[in-house]
């Protein structure tokens, strides 16, 4: 692991190194590129680049009409406003036209904690995995999040990439250059950390206290949502004692609810690490939110722990 790196920032600098590779990429806009990073592709191509104002249903129409013509759009907003606002036109238009654009929800989950719950997309994985042909990347760190713009590009049909705002610890620059499903982040033999996004960090953390109590926890990042990899979950499930999931997300229809279907015929006991079934909040700082919801690496031990102990 090294330093702490900034996804939207990776983001927005692998837009500019795959418009120099491919002349019919182009990106599109909803009033937020200082935010989501797209400013860079902007700099780099502005002939390339349409800044829709505060209009997500026009930005993502127009991306339609774009990739109708053949060009590749990249579209980026707050994950919130991505899944929310523009829901109509991505399964109507995109989705049932399985048109090949692309779109970024930044700033996801809780990540965003000064704007509340209003801004806060605790329910987009959910509402993403649900449309019919649509492909979710949820990258873990900077590293991913380059591999995830690059295989969106070469995905044909919509793809949405999941981002967070706040840095978060290098635990893929070494990994390979391909995207994988899942990425072994740690080895261990007794339970088995399910996590994306922001939460594989919490579950390194919750690895390394489970170490000190004698448990040997294997840490996963599940970078593809969807299609789900549910033979390489299954597998790794088979080889461990116990199965814990952990998101910045709900469990309805996140992490928790993928891997308990995965698991269904399987006698593993599973836990998981969520947000319940309400909405975010305002806070000084995104950890005193993550503290607030349960979602640290102390919660993730102690759900392990006991799974483990009641067996």
């Amino acid at each position: 692991m090294s330093r702490n790196l900034n996804m939207r920032k990776a983001y927005g600098e692998e837009l500019v190194a795959i418009g120099a590779e491919n002349q019919n990429v182009v990106v599109l806009e909803a009033d937020l590129g200082k935010s989501t990073m797209s400013i860079f592709f902007q700099q780099a191509y502005p002939e390339r680049f349409f800044e829709m104002g505060i209009a997500e249903q026009d930005m993502v129409s127009t991306a339609a009409g774009l990739a109708a013509a053949g060009k590749i759009p990249f579209c980026s907003t707050f994950a919130v406003f991505m899944s929310g606002r523009a829901y109509d036109q991505i399964r109507q238009t995109v989705a049932i036209g399985r048109l090949n654009v692309k779109l970024c929800g930044s700033s996801a989950g809780l990540s965003d904690f000064g704007d509340g719950s209003t801004h806060q997309a605790v329910e987009d994985v959910a509402l993403m995995c649900a449309i019919p042909g649509m492909t979710v990347l949820t990258p873990c760190d900077a590293a991913d999040t380059r591999r995830a713009v690059r295989a969106a590009l070469n995905i044909d049909g919509p793809v949405y990439i999941r981002v967070v705002r706040n840095d978060l610890p290098d635990y893929t620059s070494e990994a390979g250059a391909a995207l994988n499903n899942i990425r072994v982040i740690r080895e261990g033999g007794d339970v088995a950390v399910f996590a994306h996004g922001s939460m594989v960090s919490k579950a390194v953390e919750a690895a390394e206290l489970l170490s000190s109590q004698g448990i040997s926890a294997k840490v996963v990042s599940i970078t593809v949502m969807k299609p789900f990899p549910q033979n390489e979950v299954l597998n790794i499930a088979k080889s461990v004692k116990a199965v814990v999931t952990a998101e910045d997300h709900t469990y309805i229809g996140g992490l928790a609810a993928s891997v308990a279907l995965t698991l269904r015929k399987s006698s593993v006991p599973l836990d998981y690490v969520a947000i319940d079934d309400v909405f975010g909040q305002s806070a000084h700082s995104v950890e005193e939110l993550m503290v607030h919801y349960g979602l640290t690496a102390e919660h993730i031990a102690e759900k392990a722990a006991s799974l483990l102990k009641n067996r």
